[in-house]
Protein backbone atom coordinates (compact mmCIF):
# COMPACT_ATOMS: atom_id res chain seq x y z
CA UNK A 1 0.00 0.00 0.00
CA UNK A 2 1.08 3.54 -0.62
CA UNK A 3 0.25 5.09 2.79
CA UNK A 4 2.32 2.66 4.96
CA UNK A 5 5.30 3.12 2.65
CA UNK A 6 4.99 6.91 2.89
CA UNK A 7 4.88 6.65 6.68
CA UNK A 8 7.85 4.27 6.69
CA UNK A 9 9.88 6.61 4.48
CA UNK A 10 8.88 9.57 6.65
CA UNK A 11 9.89 7.69 9.83
CA UNK A 12 13.31 6.80 8.36
CA UNK A 13 14.07 10.41 7.50
CA UNK A 14 12.92 12.08 10.72
CA UNK A 15 14.45 12.15 14.16
CA UNK A 16 12.70 9.88 16.70
CA UNK A 17 12.22 12.68 19.26
CA UNK A 18 10.80 14.99 16.62
CA UNK A 19 8.30 12.30 15.65
CA UNK A 20 7.21 11.95 19.30
CA UNK A 21 6.78 15.73 19.55
CA UNK A 22 4.62 15.76 16.42
CA UNK A 23 2.42 12.94 17.77
CA UNK A 24 2.12 14.71 21.11
CA UNK A 25 1.05 17.95 19.39
CA UNK A 26 -1.56 16.06 17.34
CA UNK A 27 -2.96 14.32 20.46
CA UNK A 28 -3.10 17.57 22.46
CA UNK A 29 -4.83 19.35 19.57
CA UNK A 30 -7.50 16.65 19.38
CA UNK A 31 -7.95 16.72 23.18
CA UNK A 32 -8.35 20.50 23.45
CA UNK A 33 -10.65 20.79 20.45
CA UNK A 34 -13.06 18.09 21.67
CA UNK A 35 -16.44 19.56 22.73
CA UNK A 36 -17.15 19.51 26.47
CA UNK A 37 -20.52 20.30 28.04
CA UNK A 38 -20.66 21.42 31.67
CA UNK A 39 -23.76 22.80 33.34
CA UNK A 40 -23.24 25.48 35.96
CA UNK A 41 -25.50 24.96 38.93
CA UNK A 42 -26.18 28.61 39.83
CA UNK A 43 -24.43 31.84 38.85
CA UNK A 44 -22.46 33.62 41.56
CA UNK A 45 -20.70 30.65 43.15
CA UNK A 46 -17.11 30.81 44.29
CA UNK A 47 -14.48 30.12 41.64
CA UNK A 48 -13.38 26.50 41.71
CA UNK A 49 -16.65 25.18 43.14
CA UNK A 50 -18.61 23.42 40.43
CA UNK A 51 -21.55 21.05 40.40
CA UNK A 52 -22.36 18.97 37.37
CA UNK A 53 -26.00 18.03 37.29
CA UNK A 54 -27.87 15.27 35.55
CA UNK A 55 -30.97 16.52 33.74
CA UNK A 56 -34.06 16.92 35.94
CA UNK A 57 -32.15 16.27 39.19
CA UNK A 58 -31.78 18.87 41.92
CA UNK A 59 -28.35 20.37 42.58
CA UNK A 60 -27.24 20.68 46.21
CA UNK A 61 -24.22 22.80 47.11
CA UNK A 62 -22.81 24.27 50.33
CA UNK A 63 -20.58 27.33 50.61
CA UNK A 64 -19.74 29.35 53.72
CA UNK A 65 -22.78 28.47 55.82
CA UNK A 66 -25.31 28.69 52.96
CA UNK A 67 -26.89 25.59 51.45
CA UNK A 68 -28.20 26.20 47.93
CA UNK A 69 -30.75 23.86 46.37
CA UNK A 70 -31.49 24.37 42.67
CA UNK A 71 -34.12 22.67 40.54
CA UNK A 72 -36.12 21.13 43.36
CA UNK A 73 -39.15 23.40 43.70
CA UNK A 74 -41.94 21.67 45.66
CA UNK A 75 -39.69 18.84 46.92
CA UNK A 76 -38.80 18.16 50.56
CA UNK A 77 -35.23 18.64 51.80
CA UNK A 78 -34.01 16.69 54.82
CA UNK A 79 -30.80 17.25 56.78
CA UNK A 80 -29.76 14.21 58.83
CA UNK A 81 -26.78 13.79 61.17
CA UNK A 82 -24.41 10.85 60.72
CA UNK A 83 -26.07 9.18 63.70
CA UNK A 84 -29.38 9.18 61.80
CA UNK A 85 -31.10 11.99 63.74
CA UNK A 86 -33.22 14.29 61.55
CA UNK A 87 -31.88 17.82 62.12
CA UNK A 88 -34.00 19.79 59.64
CA UNK A 89 -36.79 19.24 57.16
CA UNK A 90 -38.39 21.81 54.87
CA UNK A 91 -40.09 22.19 51.50
CA UNK A 92 -38.14 23.90 48.72
CA UNK A 93 -40.28 26.84 47.60
CA UNK A 94 -38.23 28.43 44.80
CA UNK A 95 -36.21 27.23 41.79
CA UNK A 96 -32.94 28.27 43.50
CA UNK A 97 -33.42 28.40 47.25
CA UNK A 98 -30.67 29.44 49.66
CA UNK A 99 -30.90 28.10 53.22
CA UNK A 100 -28.73 29.32 56.07
CA UNK A 101 -27.75 26.30 58.17
CA UNK A 102 -27.58 27.23 61.85
CA UNK A 103 -26.57 23.79 63.09
CA UNK A 104 -23.52 22.61 65.07
CA UNK A 105 -20.24 21.77 63.34
CA UNK A 106 -20.02 18.28 61.89
CA UNK A 107 -20.90 16.13 58.89
CA UNK A 108 -24.49 15.87 57.71
CA UNK A 109 -26.42 14.12 54.95
CA UNK A 110 -28.67 16.35 52.81
CA UNK A 111 -31.40 14.65 50.78
CA UNK A 112 -33.65 16.28 48.19
CA UNK A 113 -35.74 13.81 46.21
CA UNK A 114 -33.37 11.05 45.10
CA UNK A 115 -30.26 13.26 45.35
CA UNK A 116 -28.13 12.77 48.47
CA UNK A 117 -25.03 14.82 49.37
CA UNK A 118 -22.63 14.90 52.32
CA UNK A 119 -22.09 18.37 53.80
CA UNK A 120 -19.31 19.25 56.24
CA UNK A 121 -20.03 22.22 58.53
CA UNK A 122 -16.87 23.78 59.95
Amino acid sequence: MVIPSIIANFAENIDYLLMIRILLIICMTIFFLAPIEVKASTPGYMAGVMEISVDNEPVISYTEGILTVTGAEGQTMEVVSLTGKKVMSLTIESPAQKIELNIPKGCYIVKVGKVVRKVSIR
